[in-house]
């Protein structure tokens, strides 16, 4: 089941219930005076996006939620300059939508469902066009946080000739949580193409058969390239792949199941991890990412493919559900570095507190 040219609402993803003991600050300040609050007394505070990531890391128990929903809306749009602020709590299904009446688009997850930019950026997820265009981090010109005892940070900038300083706007994506609770961002956009297509095949093609493609995806069902650039680009490209191609982006449905894990290797090792998914299992590989997200029984024991990943350099991390096993794996070996960033952020350890690998 897939949809063309589908708005991101129409592909609804998991999203977990948030809790009803929550605070929904609107401003800055409001989180600051929160924060420096429950550092002052010790409460543990857990952070509510669109709630669709929360599977994501070990569980963890919270004083205080707060909300990022009254964060929300676009700052500042510059389309001249290809680049947007918007605030944390703002859905990305109605950020993509208003950029895509001023023929831009910032290049988010496709099927997000309820997810907010906060979410994706705290989170570090991307979207299969990051074949072509680069993870999320790579878009982030600028973040506002404030941190666990309550400062306004800002690292980055809206020019990136006038950035200087640490690069706080990669080290805030994946940190779900952990430095601060991110109140805006400012992100590189990317002009809508001319023309889109995606093309069926059977098997993944030669890569000298495409130049340049949004996203190379295999499921159960066969092979999908998702082309855009120019109207004679597109036809070439479609030319020389064969196979069925239609107009629009044609991608896989989400994926349906109690348990879903991802599996990130090496590009070139893609092939073999496949060979090893489940029995059964759905799966959406992204060929040249070295990503297949997959399907599997709530008893599925998961320590040899993850052993064989983590042989290999990479990882299994769990998307969605619960388990025995460890959602993460093997901790890295940066680990006390990362202790002693977060502790610069977050001096009394507050926020999502042991929900990183390593339960830190």
């Amino acid at each position: 089941m897939s949809s063309r040219d589908a708005t991101a609402a129409e592909h609804d993803v998991t999203t977990a219930e948030m809790p009803d003991d929550r605070v929904t600050p609107t401003t800055e300040e409001e989180v600051a005076e929160l924060l420096s609050e429950a550092t002052e007394t010790g409460r543990r505070v857990g952070v509510w996006g669109g709630g669709t990531h929360r599977d994501m890391g070990y569980a963890t128990e919270s004083d205080l939620v707060i909300s990022t929903a009254g964060l929300a809306g676009i700052v500042d749009w510059e389309p001249d300059d290809l680049t947007v602020v918007v605030r944390a709590g703002t859905p990305i299904v109605e950020l993509e939508e208003e950029l895509r009446r001023g023929g831009q688009s910032a290049i988010l997850p496709e099927q997000p469902g309820a997810a907010t930019v906060g979410g994706v950026v705290a989170t570090g997820v991307s979207a299969y066009a990051r074949l072509r265009y680069g993870p999320t981090r790579d878009r982030m010109l600028e973040v506002r946080a404030v941190t666990g005892d309550g400062r306004l940070v800002k690292g980055g900038g809206r020019v990136v000739k006038n950035v200087t300083g640490y690069d706080l706007p990669r080290l805030f994506t994946g940190s779900f949580g952990s430095l601060g609770v991110i109140t805006s961002v400012c992100l590189k956009l990317w002009p809508l193409t001319e023309a889109t297509a995606t093309v069926r095949l059977t098997e993944v093609p030669p890569l000298r058969l495409v130049h340049r493609p949004r996203a190379m995806l295999e499921t159960a069902e066969g092979v999908r390239i998702l082309l855009s650039g120019t109207g004679p680009e597109v036809e070439d490209q479609i030319r020389r792949l064969g196979g069925e191609a239609t107009s629009g982006f044609d991608y896989p449905a989400p994926l349906d199941g109690p348990l879903v894990w991802s599996l990130r290797i090496r590009p070139g090792l893609l092939g073999d991890a496949l060979a090893r998914l489940p029995s059964g299992a759905d799966f959406v590989a992204q060929h040249g990412v070295g990503e297949v997200a997959f399907t599997a029984p709530v008893d599925f024991d998961i320590a040899d493919l993850r052993g064989w990943a983590e042989g290999e350099g990479g990882a299994v991390v769990r998307l969605r559900g619960t388990s025995a096993a460890d959602p993460w794996g093997t901790p890295p070996p940066a680990l006390e570095i990362q202790r002693r960033i977060i502790a610069a952020f977050d001096p009394r350890r507050i926020i999502e507190v042991g929900r990183l690998p390593g339960r830190i």
